[in-house]
């Protein structure tokens, strides 16, 4: 019994050997493409447990475990051209699943390296085609969402011949290239400063129209005042004249002796002047006789203001002036 133990473990671990070889799991997120001597011979899409042949050392049956879940692919800086003949640089990526595991194993032998190569050159040359015929604001604008579902529509069918189905495409990036946005930039500064330029002429245009009335509003307010003044003093003029004619009317001596006053005072306040005059002249009559009183037809003395070097004589005397 004893010699026997070494043959039932040998043949313990050659049945374990088997029992391992032949089973196989698939786990949520995947599926298996089971295959025999190359040949797909099952699909696996279900997670759970399943059995194969055994001895995949011989390449009896093999089995390849591919991705079941919704994988993406970013693509960044592709250089496109746009209707307008400039181009631009657009990040974008593919959401993708694998679809069909057989068109995917016969395809690209199940890499999904090489299956991501081939989307990558297909998108690149999806969105050339889509920004061709547009320009640089549409990717900006409502018409973004037509882009993108456009591009996804042109990858479907060459996905499809991978085995693959194309879940989504978003552009996530719409730039400028650096002498795009060097230009762009140029351009708009020059706008900018053509629109200063603008505004500050109209601004100087609405300073000198505002100076201009303002001016104007000065020269007529002082015109007008000038108007007023001289019709006050003209007003004045003519109460002072009718003020003393009236006093003139009503005590003649008083206002005779009144303006004889002012015209001494006049004369002698005047400096720089000599007068010679007689004291018998009429012009100091009030000075030899207080109560003196104007003959009948003649005027009261009366001196205006003389001139730097020449006094003129009071009426009805006789001066002569001297240096």
């Amino acid at each position: 019994m004893a010699s026997r133990l070494p043959i039932i473990a040998v043949i313990a671990a050659v049945l374990l050997f088997l029992l391992y070889s032949s089973i196989f799991v698939v786990n949520a997120g995947q599926q298996a493409i089971v295959l025999r001597f190359g040949e797909i011979i099952d699909v696996k899409n279900e997670p759970g447990v399943y059995f194969k042949a055994p001895f995949a050392f011989f390449d009896a049956d093999s089995v390849q475990m591919i991705e079941k879940r919704v994988m993406r692919l970013d693509l960044d800086d592709i250089r496109v051209q746009v209707s307008g003949g400039k181009f631009y640089e657009v990040d974008a990526f593919i959401a993708y699943r694998v679809s069909d595991p057989r068109t995917f194993r016969a395809a690209v032998s199940g890499q999904i390296e090489l299956a991501e190569a081939r989307l990558r050159t297909r998108l690149d040359a999806a969105l050339r085609r889509v920004y061709g015929l547009r320009d640089f604001e549409a990717a900006l604008s409502e018409e973004r969402g037509n882009m993108m579902r456009e591009v996804r529509d042109q990858l479907r069918p060459d996905a499809t011949s991978l085995g693959l189905d194309v879940e989504d495409v978003r552009i996530r990036r719409t730039d400028l290239t650096a002498e795009v946005s060097q230009q762009t930039y140029d351009r708009m500064k020059a706008e900018r400063l053509a629109e200063a330029e603008r505004l500050r002429a109209q601004g100087n245009v609405a300073a000198q129209t505002i100076r201009a009335r303002a001016d104007r509003e000065v020269v007529e307010t002082v015109a007008e005042a000038q108007k007023d003044s001289e019709i006050l003093r003209g007003e004045g003029e003519a109460q002072r004249a009718a003020t003393f004619a009236d006093a003139y009317k009503r005590d003649p001596a008083f206002f005779e002796f009144y303006r004889s006053m002012n015209a001494y005072g006049t004369a002698l306040d005047n400096t720089g002047t000599t007068m010679v005059l007689s004291p018998q002249s009429e012009f100091f009559r009030y000075f030899r006789d207080p109560e003196a009183k104007p003959e009948p037809g003649q005027p009261a003395a009366s001196l205006p203001a003389p001139a730097a070097t020449t006094a003129p004589a009071a009426p009805a005397a006789q001066p002569s002036t001297a240096q």
